[in-house]
């Protein structure tokens, strides 16, 4: 650019350029409009002009999950808080969605009256409703394979043969689904879209129940039942990292990690109870005792309290993340069983499977709302949409 040069008058001549750019940029509005609401990862300017909305050819993988300020502790569940939907699900209808383990549908409650609105027909024994990586899709696992359901439509597309699923997940960057096979003690990758299969994973202990990754997503920890130990997975390599044993009479249930990455949660019904893991180590630091039958594991909304059913003591324990420690203790008509919270935070909803019944729980008093009688054996209750950018599978974990 020119250097600017003095008039005869002794004022400063500026180059026409800088004149009509300096015009451009204070009468003139983006072409394109700006897609999102104001926050500190708004895409902005250099000289803070709306900029336009780019999709991405191909999502990036996701690494972890951290605060936005840099001074801010590490927080996997920091897109997960209340009111934070996705925008693939944010003008889904609110449904509770619940499989009955006797029965042969998935039955679906609005949240807001609490009457079921219809019946799904999935085929024998559904056992869980598990929301796909993208959020499109309800995957519910039974004896015969996988059914999904079009959350938008409420319809069942075509069963996808698999022999007895015992879970579903979904690596952290969406490009595997990864289903345990509890009877064979195998982890076997598919396609996240299709489930078509694409390899086997052996595993050294049987009973696989439920699972939870490391704040990385480079690491799966699943609970063996039958051995009373953990498996860690490493997904990059495709191998089993080592296993712990928990204790000779263990039998781990949920699995579920810290807000901070740094311990992951495992339920134990046998001991009655909740291990505390060291995630970097793979190795025990810790015990909470919650009741008989520990079994389910639910983060609250604000991440701060982890809601643990006790199927045998007919509770639901709070246990502090900061502290690491029982805070709280709620009585429950019967014996609870799976659940999920409400996008708000303020329900809780549980099934009964021996009660063919659903209950939600008030989250600020821990009493019971009311209870929605269902079909038999109510078994993997799952809440949908739920905030959250994904899914990692099971009835309910987002990151």
């Amino acid at each position: 650019m020119g250097r600017s040069r003095r008039t005869p008058g002794g004022t400063v001549a500026v180059p026409l350029a800088i004149v009509v750019f300096a015009g451009l940029l204070s009468g003139c509005r983006s072409p394109v409009p700006f897609r999102g609401r104001p926050g500190p990862d708004a895409p902005v300017a250099g000289l803070g002009a709306p900029v336009p909305y780019v999709r991405p050819a191909h999502s990036p993988p996701v690494v972890d999950q951290r605060g936005d300020l840099p001074d801010a502790p590490p927080d996997v569940y920091a897109a997960t808080r209340a009111g934070m939907l996705s925008p693939a699900v944010r003008d889904l209808p609110r449904r509770v969605y619940v499989p009955d383990a006797r029965g042969r549908a998935v039955e679906v409650i609005d949240p807001a009256t609490y009457r079921v609105l219809r019946r799904i027909p999935v085929g024998r024994a559904p056992q869980q409703v598990v929301p796909s990586w993208d959020l499109k899709t309800l995957w519910v696992t039974s004896p015969g394979g996988l059914v999904p359901i079009n959350p938008r439509t409420g319809t069942a597309g075509r069963t996808v043969p698999v022999a007895a699923p015992s879970d579903l997940y979904f690596s952290v960057d969406g490009r595997e689904a990864l289903l345990l096979d509890s009877r064979r003690g195998r982890i076997d990758v598919r396609d996240p879209h299709t489930m078509r299969h694409r390899r086997t994973l052996r595993m050294p202990c049987a009973g696989l129940t439920s699972a939870d990754f490391s704040a990385t997503g480079d690491t799966l920890v699943a609970g063996c039942a039958r051995s009373g130990r953990l498996v860690r997975v490493d997904l990059r390599r495709h191998r089993t990292a080592g296993t712990l044993a928990l204790a000779h009479d263990a039998d781990p249930q949920d699995v579920r990690l810290s807000p901070d990455g740094r311990t992951f949660y495992v339920a134990d019904a046998a001991r009655g109870g909740v291990w505390l893991v060291d995630a970097a180590r793979f190795r025990k630091s810790g015990f909470i005792r919650t009741g008989r039958g520990a079994h389910g594991l639910y983060p609250s909304r604000d991440a701060r309290v982890l809601y643990v059913t006790n199927r045998g003591a007919r509770t639901v324990s709070l246990i502090s993340f900061a502290r690491h420690r029982v805070t709280g203790r709620w009585r429950v008509p019967v014996s609870p069983d799976m659940g999920g919270v409400s996008p708000t935070g303020r329900v809780l909803w549980l099934s009964a499977e021996a009660d063919d019944a659903v209950y939600a729980l008030s989250t600020r008093t821990g009493r019971p709302l009311r209870r929605i009688a269902v079909g038999p054996g109510p078994h993997g209750l799952c809440v949908h949409p739920q905030p959250g950018r994904f899914s990692l599978g099971h009835t309910g974990n987002y990151r």
